[in-house]
């Protein structure tokens, strides 16, 4: 029967029918649990948890039993692969309980963390922390945010961590990859993704470069050279944002043209009274002005749009739900009225309009594209709506006409959110990539995530860092688990995507000021799109909207050509120097050090390496002795004998009689292996702390920095 097409098709149709109520029932658990953090919503979550798990293993190891390549119906094929990728399901379950735990555990510790004064009250991520590092300009104060949110996630994570890569690589391998790096680049259904990845960051570096030396510059004057070098990296605390991924909130610092200040959207928002709620209405009024689905009335009863004030703990991490029971999709968002967070809800009902036009499919077609072309279509409604046009006739902006300085202007808030993303978007991932492969090994995790954003991003730690610290679990990605390329595509995509609405709508200016609202050509356009899912190839998808089977970085290159053109400019003006030449980040050896393979305090592994050197010296002077012995045996005459004829003398080694020449073989043997030994144990005390980066405590510097 597992060569019969039709009974393939049969099975899939059992399976579209059962996933839809077990997937129901995980979903609504897993969302109990992030919008109310208790023991008791975790266990049923972990619950449901397991049961989805067993159902894909169930049904995803018969799916590898079909001979799918015989098939003639390309969608067959393509379900029953999709179905065959059974991810973390297909760990032995003691494994995948563990699993599941780990994950838990680490989004728990990142939901719930917080950073205490030391005297009054203790802030939360969101929006307290957040609110620090978007609006102090005090370094100090932004320093205490900084570490202080990094040691209250980091360190906790670092050893969970660790075994959270091992279990993902198993669960890779038994889905025949590599590693869960190669598992994560198999969705993207392209053999030269990273490839491709690098000569996209390679095409959007200038760009990236010209923006940090300018920035640089203007946090120099800011904040004066003790704490910026204009030819070195930024420290990564005082860019605004936890992460330093966007830039948007020090635009005050570094505005091209102060005089012509852009109008505070944030502040008419306040005084018209905004709500979330009219928030949320606004984005989803855009996406119907082009004639796309409304929200359906589960969208508005069961999302939850803002902080909750009954005492609940939740997980603020903005995120848009499909239920999988073609009406119910929410928002989950802990909404402050800004405009940073109404174009996070265009981004949101972005994903929101998507679950609304493939929601016919089967369940296993129920999906974006690709992870990258999902959050594209959002960020691509954002682009229309933070335009001039959009905005002036949403009464959020009453200057009528922009010239080219409010132009300049306005292009740099856009790129402090998107071209200063590029770099950490892109190196989230790789520095996970290398991780599961073992390139980066796990003594070193700290260090070579800083020598990432060093290379990629031109940023330092303000602080000396260590291997007690784990500060890549500082971003919600990395503690839950959750793949982050996608959103370095998605910047390059959205640009596509916006330039192949903006032509659909007959719009035929600069980039930067299309608006496709109310275009309903545009919205056939993307709605045709969304519908397909991922029933197709995702670079088959992405030709029918942009007319490109390839992602390609022009349209960015586009939309931001006259700011480019300034900041060059600028930056030769002033003589600045692109990247940050011949420097490199401190980073402070005061962690864990490893000894032998054990890890250990590092006094308890400097006492280790002091009974080596011991046992070492130990064995040297017994070599010694024994030496000595064998020679003034050997050296000594014989004595007189009258009898020729008695019997030669018996020696012994180890007990064992023997004849003298047999015994000082031996004894030489003995020797050589005693020696053997003492070249091992230093070579060994050597070896481990060469490894490790730390000099044995009895070898001079001069010796220890040779060759």
């Amino acid at each position: 029967s597992f060569h019969n097409e039709t009974e393939a098709k049969l099975f899939l149709q059992f399976y579209d029918k059962t996933a839809q109520a077990v997937l129901n029932q995980f979903m609504e658990a897993t969302w109990n649990y992030v919008t109310n953090i208790t023991r008791k919503n975790l266990e049923e979550m972990l619950h449901r948890d397991m049961e989805w798990s067993q159902f894909r293993l169930y049904f995803g190891t018969r799916a590898r039993l079909f001979k799918a390549t015989q098939f003639q119906d390309p969608d067959v094929r393509r379900m029953l692969s999709k179905l065959q990728d059974m991810d973390t399901a297909a760990l032995p379950q003691n494994e995948l309980q563990e699993y599941n735990q780990l994950l838990a555990y680490m989004e728990t510790i990142y939901s719930t963390a917080q950073v205490c004064l030391n005297e009054g009250p203790c802030m939360s991520l969101e929006p307290d922390l957040e609110e620090v590092m978007a609006t102090s300009r005090d370094q100090q104060e932004l320093l205490w945010a900084w570490q202080g949110w990094r040691d209250a996630v980091g360190r906790p994570l670092r050893s969970t961590f660790q075994r959270y890569v091992e279990l993902s690589n198993q669960a890779a391998q038994l889905n025949g990859h590599k590693d869960m790096g190669a598992l994560w680049r198999s969705r993207y259904e392209s053999d030269t993704l990273q490839t491709d990845l690098e000569g996209l960051f390679q095409e959007l570096q200038p760009l990236y470069l010209n923006l940090h030396a300018y920035v640089r510059r203007a946090l120099h004057r800011h904040y004066g050279p003790e704490l910026i070098n204009l030819r070195g990296p930024i420290p990564a605390h005082l860019l605004g944002n936890m992460w330093a991924q966007s830039w948007v909130n020090i635009l005050d610092l570094v505005l091209p043209f102060p005089k012509k200040t852009p109008e505070d959207i944030t502040k008419i928002m306040k005084s018209q009274y905004w709500s979330p709620e009219k928030m949320f209405l606004e984005a989803e009024q855009f996406f119907m002005s082009l004639g796309l689905l409304p929200a359906p009335l589960e969208f508005w009863s069961k999302s939850m749009l803002e902080m909750p004030t009954d005492g609940r703990v939740v997980e603020c991490h903005s995120s848009a739900w499909d239920f999988y029971t073609g009406h119910d999709f929410r928002v989950k968002k802990c909404t402050e009225v800004t405009v940073e967070d109404l174009l996070s809800i265009f981004h949101q009902m972005g994903h929101i309009q998507y679950f609304l036009q493939y929601r016919n499919l089967s369940v296993l077609f129920r999906a974006e594209a690709s992870p990258a072309f999902g959050e594209a279509v959002g960020l691509a409604a954002t682009l229309s709506a933070i335009s001039h046009k959009h905005l002036l006739s949403r009464g959020l902006l009453s200057i009528q006409h922009q010239d080219a300085e409010h132009e300049v202007n306005f292009l740099m808030s856009v790129a402090l959110e998107k071209i200063a993303s590029v770099p950490f978007s892109y190196l989230v991932d790789l520095f996970r990539w290398k991780v599961f492969d073992n390139t980066i090994q796990k003594d070193v995790y700290n260090q070579e995530w800083w020598n990432l954003r060093l290379k990629y991003q031109g940023l330092c730690p303000p602080v000396p860092r260590s291997e007690e610290d784990f500060d890549p679990a500082a971003k919600f990605h990395m503690a839950a688990g959750v793949p982050y390329i996608r959103y370095f595509l998605s910047l390059v995509l959205q640009f596509q995507v916006h330039e192949a609405l903006c032509k659909a709508s007959g719009h035929g200016g600069p980039l930067h000021q299309c608006d496709i609202y109310n275009s309903k050509v545009a919205g056939k356009l993307l709605g045709d799109t969304l519908k397909l899912g991922s029933s197709k190839p995702w670079p088959e998808v992405l030709e029918k909207l942009t007319g490109q089977s390839e992602v390609s970085t022009k349209a960015f290159l586009t939309y931001f050509e006259p700011l480019l053109n300034w900041l060059v400019t600028e930056n030769v003006q002033h003589g600045d120097i692109l990247g940050w030449p011949d420097f490199s980040c401190y980073f402070e050896d005061t962690g864990r050090a490893t000894f032998l393979s054990l890890e250990l305090d590092p006094e308890q592994a400097k006492l280790g390496q002091w009974l080596l050197l011991a046992l070492g010296s130990v064995l040297f002077l017994v070599v010694l002795g024994l030496a000595c012995r064998l020679y003034f045996l050997e050296r000594q005459p014989l004595a007189p004998d009258s009898d020729t004829l008695s019997p030669q003398p018996r020696a012994y080694f180890l007990g064992k009689a023997m004849e003298p020449h047999q015994a000082a073989h031996r004894q030489w043997l003995l020797l050589g292996l005693c020696l053997a030994l003492l070249l091992g144990c230093v070579s060994l005390a050597i070896w481990a702390s060469r490894r490790h980066g730390r000099r044995p405590p009895w070898m001079g510097a001069e010796w220890w920095s040779g060759d």
